[in-house]
């Protein structure tokens, strides 16, 4: 592995995002929860950097409290984990595996169709609009329009706009039948309760905001007795295996009026507002003016954050180890800047933290 090419620009880029390139190593991919490894939630590994001066500390999650201060105002996402994973099955009696990926307005569903690749599956790519795909219990997904309105790819789309037909209320049925949405690193299935955070509040994402994962409710305790405040919102997150030429779809979002009271408290008393997760920057990011003010609201948002459009709302980010070129990095680098994320990233991949939902965690201090 190269770290001297670490995150350099692709020139597959979506237009206004400079695409982050590296190597991401198999065996850094964390393919199991930590509870299964022998650790707590909050023992997960924690990287901890200050982009002001490029320091690089590493600790562990259970330690967060001692790189924050009374009055920090920690933004949380509350949203919790469907079971969105789904059989499903062609006319033709092609099995497939469909993922509720987000649910729109008039009672449309954004949906990624895959198909069985050995133990994973891969992205399914010849459906054809019109047609009706079975469920288990003799539910029916209708397929409408490829999602956008034309495919990306000349071999068509994996993401599609469709209609349910479902026997019971979608939480029960979901419940009875679905399954949480896994990918190839994670090699075993795994229960609902692994896929969600200890604050959930309101079930809608298709896959886990895992920022927020290592917290346990003692560390929360501990937080609060030192003067740290929670705030919470909702962004309901889609399906997150977004391909390197597809935009970040449309999201729903509900920042309450205390947090965005919060929010503007601490930044007014030169506390730190600390998002934890990319969701919680994108809700705050589409609700935070020009002047740095951030207002309540509820609605959809299809911003995407790049160092083209700086973070307004945050001052520090904890977030997961983002795979290559991915939009998050762009995120990070509008927080942060290339530089300082070269230089971490390089630090990760050389001490062995581990990739995705299951893995390790970074705490990202702006100045």
């Amino acid at each position: 592995m190269n770290l001297e090419n670490l995150l350099q620009p692709n020139g597959r880029d979506l237009p206004g995002l400079k695409s982050l390139d590296f190597e991401l190593p198999p065996e850094l991919e964390a393919g199991e929860p930590p509870e299964a490894r022998g650790l707590m939630r909050d023992e997960v590994r924690l990287m901890v950097s200050y982009a002001s001066d490029d320091r690089v500390i590493h600790s562990r999650f259970r330690d967060l409290e001692d790189f924050l201060e009374a009055g920090d105002v920690l933004v949380i996402n509350t949203s919790g984990t469907m079971k969105a994973a789904l059989e499903a099955q062609r006319e033709d009696g092609t099995a497939l595996e469909m993922h509720l990926s987000t649910h729109l307005p008039a009672d449309l569903w954004i949906v990624e169709l895959r198909r069985p690749a050995g133990a994973s599956t891969e992205p399914f790519r010849h459906a054809e609009a019109g047609e009706t795909l079975r469920l288990p219990e003799e539910a029916t997904a209708t397929l409408h329009a490829p999602y956008p309105n034309t495919p990306t790819r000349s071999e068509g789309s994996r993401l599609w706009l469709s209609t349910l037909e479902l026997p019971r209320p979608l939480d029960e049925y979901l419940d009875r039948h679905g399954f949480p949405i896994r990918y190839g690193y994670v090699r075993e299935s795994w229960p609902i309760s692994y896929y969600q955070t200890v604050y959930a509040t309101e079930t809608g994402s298709a896959e886990m905001p895992s920022a927020g994962r290592a917290f346990t409710p003692e560390l929360i305790t501990r937080l609060v007795s030192r003067g740290v405040q929670f705030a919470p919102l909702i962004l309901h997150t889609g399906v997150a295996s977004l391909e390197g030429d597809e935009p970040p779809y449309e999201e729903f979002y509900r920042v309450p009026p205390e947090t965005a009271r919060l929010v503007n408290a601490a930044r007014a008393a030169g506390r730190r507002v600390v998002a934890v997760g990319t969701t919680v920057v994108r809700a705050l990011e589409t609700v935070t003016g020009e002047d740095g003010i951030t207002h309540p609201g509820e609605s959809w948002t299809r911003l995407i954050v790049t160092p083209e459009r700086p973070i307004r709302s945050v001052d520090a980010m904890l977030t997961g180890l983002h795979e290559p070129r991915s939009s998050h990095l762009a995120m990070l680098e509008a927080l942060a800047g290339r530089e300082h994320l070269r230089i971490t990233y390089r630090e990760a991949l050389r001490e062995g933290y581990l990739w995705h939902e299951f893995g390790d965690l970074h705490l990202i201090v702006a100045d």
